[in-house]
């Protein structure tokens, strides 16, 4: 070994990457635990429809419009020391969340959830690239990051199944206490404080102006999905783009600013953010298509379609984690390339939609292929970008991610229902009414809003 080269992780290095996998995972699970405890959370706390909703979707609205903030955050006030900040107010809310005795109280608990797992992407990606030196080390510990995401989604559902045969609703919410219990406790002796040294201090106006457009945008969206795009999704949407225009103009002018745009003007990292954007639009749309054919065409439970999807989940955890060693030293064009095209070629299995055979075999086929790609953008988002804004880069490989997600679930849902709707129109019997035919060509809200939630979970 050369004087330059990094050196190699130890023990300490890969005990701790296990340590940061954990509350990763935890994080994952919360955005698909909840989904087989909602008619049990209805029959208890009686919420409204829209109540339901909110409690559902306000998780995953905060941590999309906290991240970049959060990133930022700890590139201040150390990455180490948001981790554990954002790991007690986890299970903090976790048990506020477990024991609610109220629809406005479930909410709110849900809320702080959010925001305090916004802290766990940006702080966690941050302390790997401080972690590992070592490249090719770097590789293998962002794929085991990744997978724990997708662990996360992939056990979720079938956790908390089991957890409600035997416990109350709230049992699915407290299995994160543990986890972060662990995590606070040994954290400080595993995990390296990292920071910018000569960070100023966190513009609050930026801050709001950003969590306020993500969120707009990202609730446009969704609102599109499930409700088209209406007058209420465009006000939004224009709105949350008003507000995108006037950070990126504050920011601009700051001479600390809270997003550093001259990192948008480096091709790799603007390369590799489109690169996220897109990759999880694709999976996002994706499975909540397979998660509506799986269920509104074969038939199935949401627990079968659960079951069957984890084919896909194993294929994302295991491409995660031998890419790196499968293909040491290859270029990041050549993988990212070689990845998507696996992935179209999974797209071309499930366009036969022939059962579920193949269904399962062409998303695993896809999983396979996306999960290298999601591995290489991120490492080149943040590998891009100075070390002393490694947290800031996270949040917005994270937040490109939701985008892409919000926008995946809109854009080939919306296609997905105006392809029904155009079949309905010249599949409708004749001799059968009107009133009759209407609404089967055009699907419940309902049923869109359940196959956005299958979405998240199989993602």
């Amino acid at each position: 070994m050369t004087a330059d080269a990094p050196a190699k992780a130890g023990r300490r290095e890969w005990i701790g990457l296990a340590v940061i996998a954990l509350p990763c995972l935890v994080y994952s699970m919360d955005l698909t635990v909840l989904n087989l405890a909602l008619p049990e959370i209805s029959r208890d706390l009686a919420p409204s429809s829209t109540q339901l909703l909110w409690i559902v979707d306000i998780y995953g609205f905060l941590v999309a419009g906290a991240l970049i903030t959060m990133g930022t955050l700890g590139d201040r006030i150390g990455r180490r020391r948001l981790l554990l900040i954002g790991a007690a107010a986890f299970a903090a809310a976790s048990v506020l969340a477990a024991f609610a005795t109220s629809a406005e109280l479930l909410i709110a608990a849900r809320a702080l959830l959010g925001l305090a797992g916004a802290t766990l992407a940006p702080a966690t990606m941050a302390l790997i690239f401080s972690m590992f030196g070592d490249e090719r080390e770097r590789k293998v510990a962002i794929g085991v990051w990744i997978a724990s995401y997708s662990a996360g989604a992939a056990v979720g559902p079938l956790l908390g199944g089991v957890l409600l045969e035997f416990f109350w609703w709230g049992s699915v919410f407290l299995i994160a206490l543990p986890v972060m219990v662990m995590l606070l406790l040994v954290g400080p002796r595993l995990l390296p404080e990292s920071r910018n040294p000569d960070a100023g201090r966190l513009d609050l106006r930026s801050a709001a102006l950003s969590i306020a457009a993500v969120l707009a945008v990202i609730f446009a969206l969704k609102r599109t999905a499930t409700d088209g795009f209406d007058g209420t999704a465009a006000a939004t949407l224009v709105l949350g783009l008003a507000l995108g225009a006037v950070f990126v103009h504050r920011q601009g002018r700051l001479e600390d600013p809270l997003i550093d745009i001259e990192l948008f003007r480096r091709r790799a990292f603007s390369a590799a953010v489109m690169t996220n954007l897109l990759g999880f639009l694709a999976a996002f749309g994706l499975f909540m298509l397979v998660a509506q054919y799986l269920q509104l065409v074969l038939g199935m439970s949401p627990l079968e379609a659960g079951l069957w999807s984890l084919p896909s989940s194993a294929g994302f955890i295991a491409g995660a984690i031998m890419a790196p060693t499968l293909f040491p030293g290859v270029r990041p064009a050549y993988v990212i390339g070689g990845g998507l095209a696996l992935a179209a070629l999974g797209f071309l299995v499930i366009s036969q939609a022939g059962g579920v055979g193949v269904i399962v075999a062409g998303s695993t086929i896809f999983a396979l292929g996306l999960s290298p790609v999601a591995g290489m953008s991120t490492e080149l988002i943040v590998g891009s970008a100075p070390p002393e804004r490694s947290g800031a880069a996270s949040g917005i490989s994270e937040t490109s991610a939701e985008f892409g997600g919000a926008l995946g679930i809109a854009l080939l849902g919306s296609l997905g229902t105006a392809v029904y709707r155009s079949q309905m129109a010249d599949a409708v019997p004749e001799g059968v009414p009107t009133a009759a035919g209407t609404p089967a060509s055009r699907p419940r809200p309902r049923t869109a809003r359940r196959a956005c939630r299958c979405a998240r979970g199989a993602a």
